[in-house]
């Protein structure tokens, strides 16, 4: 008995001791949600209905200045989870699968390897095969409460209710909301942006936003419940955040605040804090981009920062200086290429578009079947639109914008033309160019030629981040930002389209194409001869770039061959690029409706291929032969 007595006191000890060690070091809970903007009554929204998440922020610290890598969930997340910038690891484009380096791992990995359980409730979403060593689960039915006692946990959970199928959908958007009681709808209009128009329908859809958005302070309110009532609230750090913003046209999938603002508020113990970090009811303008989450959870949990991470931790023992700026990047965004960049600071935006020639409103089909965008669509049709609905509709963009973010919050009025502003415009044009270097941005870099490099290198990053890279990236800098420079730079132009690599080849096709009916005379045979040679290249983007360079320069006979065979036995993103050019020639695609026909069909066991593909050859054929056929 005596014995028995012994052991029974010894393994008492043992589970005191490792409990106690546990609550040495936090616990860390993310609430995170989905495609909302900043919209909550703390954040100075009076008609928001948020009592949760305003008791929360009392209790915490809500951040006014943060943003996120990009407008759209996906490369987000894979932001998110590796502290890398997706440009710089591959995972830019909406729906691809990136090939991560050894040495570029989800943070969780480092967390685990420090004695935490880490579950994950229950999207990944990172477009990259999770490596194994992630997560202690991630599943629906992940939760901190299944973790083993002597462990501290860091845990996720996620909300979908407010995605924006939960504003489009009927279904969902009934069900999410079930039992509250919707917003007003002239009352909520008086926060609608001035790129909507103002009807019965987009209200709305404004007012749903509203409402998903109250149910999910609903679901947060849960969430701290079951905290406190395990008794763990002062051993835990709360951490709650959105992925993008709004999820409706011209803010999800945009650089401007409206897909780049999200809400942030963080809730520390007090024992947990450093400094005069955490303290309640505190509102902070630092900069923060959700990159810096997780160094951020690893410095507050003690685990080192591994130098490679991108991010920063803004919260914890050892912070570096706070951002000086935040920076965007919008790619191809479902089956539309539209390569855009941007930098913020705490007043001004600065947004390249390496792609001006194409409007704002590319017809996507998913946003197209959002009532919203429908909306948008039929007044256009009528001409009954305000300026702030049709700039969005005008057929090209600026190469450059600049907005004073605290004068016009909506970003409307464009001043990189106004002198008053030329210093911020270079200060902000400047810290775009040296990011672009010091990142390694790999969305300069074609997608079939990014997939074709990967293959071979073993990683996307590896592209223009392996030794033999060289300045490769300060020539495709270069090479991106000449093609903006118009007619004058043709001759420059020309000279490159026998660059040694392909990358910068492409956009000496782009910006030849770009200017082809402002060439001048003197260089226009040097350009269709140089573009020819380029039609007959390993890289398939290149001969669909040259292809479409010599469409516009009413070549389009010696170039629709290309494109035809590209979109017949070409990879799959060169497809979908080659599919993007016909769309874009109009009329010029007529001698290959056929081709176009019969590659308007999902290849089996290929559905991004397929889908995307298809969705621009059917929008295509239908402006080609006036039909309105719909696809998935």
């Amino acid at each position: 008995m005596k014995l028995r007595y012994l052991i029974l006191l010894s393994i008492l000890a043992i589970a005191i001791g490792s409990a106690s060690s546990a609550a040495d070091r936090p616990n860390i809970l993310w609430l995170s949600c989905e495609d909302i903007s900043p919209h909550l009554n703390c954040y100075g929204y009076p008609n928001a209905t948020t009592p949760n998440l305003n008791a929360f922020a009392k209790e915490g610290v809500r951040y006014t200045h943060a943003f996120v890598t990009a407008g759209v969930c996906a490369p987000c997340r894979s932001a998110i989870i590796t502290g890398m910038y997706q440009t710089s690891i591959g995972t830019q484009h909406m729906r691809c699968s990136a090939k991560l380096p050894d040495h570029v791992r989800p943070f969780t990995n480092w967390l685990r390897e420090a004695g935490y359980y880490c579950t994950n409730n229950s999207k990944q979403d990172y477009q990259f095969k999770t490596p194994s060593g992630t997560w202690d689960v991630s599943s629906g039915k992940a939760h901190w409460k299944n973790r083993p006692i002597d462990k501290p946990f860091f845990a996720v959970f996620n909300y979908t209710g407010c995605h924006e199928s939960g504003i489009a959908s009927e279904g969902k958007y009934k069900t999410v909301t079930k039992g509250l009681k919707p917003h007003d709808r002239d009352v909520v209009v008086k926060s609608l942006p001035p790129y909507y128009p103002d009807t019965p329908i987009v209200r709305d859809d404004w007012g749903r936003y509203y409402d998903v958005i109250t149910a999910m302070d609903r679901w947060v309110a849960e969430k701290l419940k079951e905290l406190d009532d395990s008794g763990l609230a002062d051993d835990t750090i709360v951490i709650y955040w959105s992925d993008h913003g709004v999820g409706l046209p011209r803010a999800k999938r945009w650089l401007y605040d409206s897909g780049m603002q999200v809400p942030l508020i963080v809730r520390i113990p007090e024992k947990f804090r450093f400094d005069d970090q955490g303290k309640p009811g505190q509102v902070s303008d630092q900069l923060v981009s959700l990159i810096d989450l997780g160094p951020t959870v690893l410095n507050l949990a003690g685990v080192e920062v591994p130098s490679h991470m991108q991010g920063q931790a803004f919260l914890g023992p050892k912070t570096p200086s706070p951002r000086d700026y935040v920076y965007g990047a919008r790619d191809r965004m479902d089956e539309r290429y539209d390569i855009i960049r941007a930098v913020r600071d705490r007043r001004f935006k600065y947004i390249r578009n390496y792609e001006p020639f194409k409007t704002y409103y590319q017809y996507m089909n998913t946003p197209e079947k959002g009532r919203l965008m429908r909306e948008i669509r039929r007044v256009e049709a009528l001409s009954d639109i305000s300026p702030g609905v049709a700039r969005f509709l005008e057929p090209t963009k600026s190469k450059e914008e600049l907005y004073d973010t605290d004068a016009d919050p909506h970003e409307m009025r464009n001043l990189a033309d106004d002198p008053k502003f030329a210093a911020e415009l270079k200060r902000m044009r400047q810290a775009h160019l040296d990011w672009v270097l010091e990142t390694r941005d790999l969305g300069l870099v074609p997608e079939a030629e990014i997939n074709a490099r990967q293959a071979k290198l073993g990683s996307a990053w590896a592209i223009l981040s392996n030794p033999d890279a060289g300045d490769l990236v300060s020539k495709l800098r270069d090479a991106a930002s000449l093609s903006l420079e118009g007619p004058e730079a043709a001759a420059k132009m020309i000279e490159i389209l026998t660059d040694d690599d392909a990358t910068v080849r492409y956009w000496a096709c782009v910006g030849l194409g770009n200017n082809a009916k402002e060439i001048p005379a003197s260089q226009k045979e040097k350009a269709a001869v140089g573009l020819r040679a380029c039609l007959k290249g390993e890289s398939e983007n290149v001969r669909v770039a040259a292809a479409r360079a010599l469409c516009h320069m009413d070549l389009a006979k010696e170039a629709l061959p290309v494109l035809v065979e590209v979109l017949d036995n070409g990879s799959q993103w060169a497809r979908v690029h080659a599919a993007n050019v016909l769309d874009e020639i109009n009329a010029q695609a007529r001698p290959v409706i056929a081709a176009m026909k019969r590659n308007k069909a999902y290849r089996k066991g290929l559905v991004a291929e397929g889908k995307y593909t298809v969705r621009v050859l059917n929008r295509a054929l239908n402006e080609l032969e006036g039909t309105n056929n719909t696809v998935k």
